[in-house]
């Protein structure tokens, strides 16, 4: 079994190291994908959500994996679902951790709200290389509310820029329900930055809920508890 992370707006694999650490422990295969845009040094202009689509379908071929299981985390719910019926016989299930699951032709703007998303819209408009940040303000009392303030802080530090067309552009189609694999949902017990409740995401893939101590950043914080739950649920 190899577990394929994938992270949520204006993160890198770095947020997934500690769960896949404690993955690749009890004895499976786990790789961490940064999508384009969001290592230091890219160049975030023009990127759409198919280049994140394709990234990951492209590096479980690259690496000729098999047996995956394909996770994300909040927005990278989103290239998931597009990457999964790519992926053919490699894929062994799907598992959403505190993620998004996108309806088809509904943008993380959209799902957001029309206030919200049209604060993203001319936010992405008015930037010169057409992204969208993340302040202090929402790491502290949406993102991780009541963790240490150091904590907070030095996430802050690690956040990048979120590429436009990522939050913008949505998926014709999502056809995670029709692969014939287990599908998983994961959520974290004190989320409060999911763009709609927790079970009703969950529901829109069939499943129930399985609660995991903290906040939205629960793989930081508590990926002891995170890859637990994620094994358990995936057969690992």
């Amino acid at each position: 079994m190899h577990y394929v992370f994938v992270p949520g707006a204006w993160h890198g694999g770095w947020a997934w190291h500690p769960v896949a650490q404690r993955v690749t422990a009890a004895g499976h295969g786990a790789v961490a994908l940064t999508m384009p845009g969001l290592a230091a040094g890219d160049d975030p202009r023009g990127l759409r959500l198919a280049d994140a689509v394709e990234h990951v379908v492209r590096e479980v071929e690259r690496r000729d994996l098999s047996d995956v299981v394909l996770v994300g985390h909040s927005w990278g719910g989103i290239p998931i679902a597009g990457a999964a019926p790519r992926l053919g016989g490699r894929l062994r299930a799907v598992a959403m951790v505190s993620a998004f699951v996108p309806r088809p032709g509904e943008s993380m703007a959209d799902a957001m709200g029309p206030d919200v998303g049209a604060f993203v819209r001319a936010t992405i408009s008015a930037s010169t290389d057409g992204t969208i940040g993340v302040d202090l303000a929402a790491v502290r009392e949406s993102l991780m509310p009541g963790e240490p303030e150091t904590l907070q802080r030095l996430v802050h530090g690690l956040l990048l820029p979120q590429p436009g067309g990522y939050m913008l552009d949505a998926l014709d189609e999502v056809e995670l329900t029709s692969l014939g694999v287990p599908l998983s949902y994961l959520l974290a017990e004190r989320d409060q930055a999911l763009a709609a409740p927790g079970a009703q995401l969950a529901a829109r893939i069939d499943a129930e809920p399985l609660m995991v101590p903290g906040t939205h950043e629960a793989i930081l914080t508590h990926p002891d508890d995170v890859a637990k739950a994620l094994r358990n649920a995936t057969g690992g």
